[in-house]
């Protein structure tokens, strides 16, 4: 993601790149990097300390879209936008944004069906279950109040009414795919998401970080700034 980022920044005549960083220099974050009007982080959780340092002292703007962070750590993320722009956002493409969607309307539309979310990733992936799969589980369970099964192992018995399955398939190079299986009585219903490549992503990420420096200062969802007039 870092590099198919730099190359789109600097083929987009709007932008300018200032710097990258990476598991090498992410500490200079603290206090010797250039100043920027953006940050785009797609690193991973260990980077956060640096990069809420650099917001917190530069004021940038702040296009987050790294996963598998606490809610103590996101809280910090959302408190930033008191002072600067933010977003967070666990997928960047348009296509899943229609996707969650989907979803919430499905499962609001068949209550009492069972709900199985799949979602597949390349083998170097490091958090598990994704942050779209965790997205889409939301779209299903909004109040957060259904059992999740991660996965199922010997004699389970019989499903639990309510239950959410939440399966994680890990291997090759896929991008990413997540599905949502919606299972009524002799019927299943079941929405897709693949993508054939990260830039996807890139492309998302660029089309809301333009818009979102364009705003005041706050913390903004994905379909705030891609889908609200």
């Amino acid at each position: 993601m870092g590099t198919l980022l730099s190359q789109a920044i600097e083929a987009d005549k709007d932008l300018e790149l200032a710097g990258t960083y990476d598991v090498t220099n992410v500490s200079e974050l603290d206090g010797e990097a250039p100043a920027a009007d953006l940050v785009i982080d797609f690193s991973n959780r260990d980077a956060l300390p640096h990069t809420l340092a650099y917001v917190r002292r530069s004021r940038a703007a702040l296009l987050l879209g790294t996963t598998g962070f606490s809610e103590g750590e996101l809280a910090e993320v959302r408190a930033l936008g008191e002072a600067t722009q933010v977003i967070w956002s666990g997928n960047y493409s348009l296509g899943v944004a229609v996707l969650r969607h989907a979803t919430r309307l499905a499962a609001e539309a068949l209550p009492g069906w069972d709900v199985e979310i799949v979602e597949t990733h390349h083998a170097q992936k490091a958090d598990a279950p994704s942050g779209t799969a965790e997205m889409l589980l939301r779209e299903v369970d909004p109040a957060g109040e259904r059992t999740v099964a991660y996965g199922r192992q010997g004699m389970v018995g019989a499903r639990p009414k309510g239950e959410v399955g939440m399966h994680s398939l890990r291997g090759g190079t896929v991008a990413g795919t997540h599905e949502v299986h919606l299972f009524g009585t002799d019927e299943e219903l079941c929405l897709t998401h693949r993508a054939s490549s990260r830039q996807i992503f890139v492309t998302g990420a660029i089309a809301a970080a333009k818009r979102l420096v364009a705003r005041e200062p706050g913390f903004y969802t994905f379909d705030e700034l891609m889908f609200a007039e």
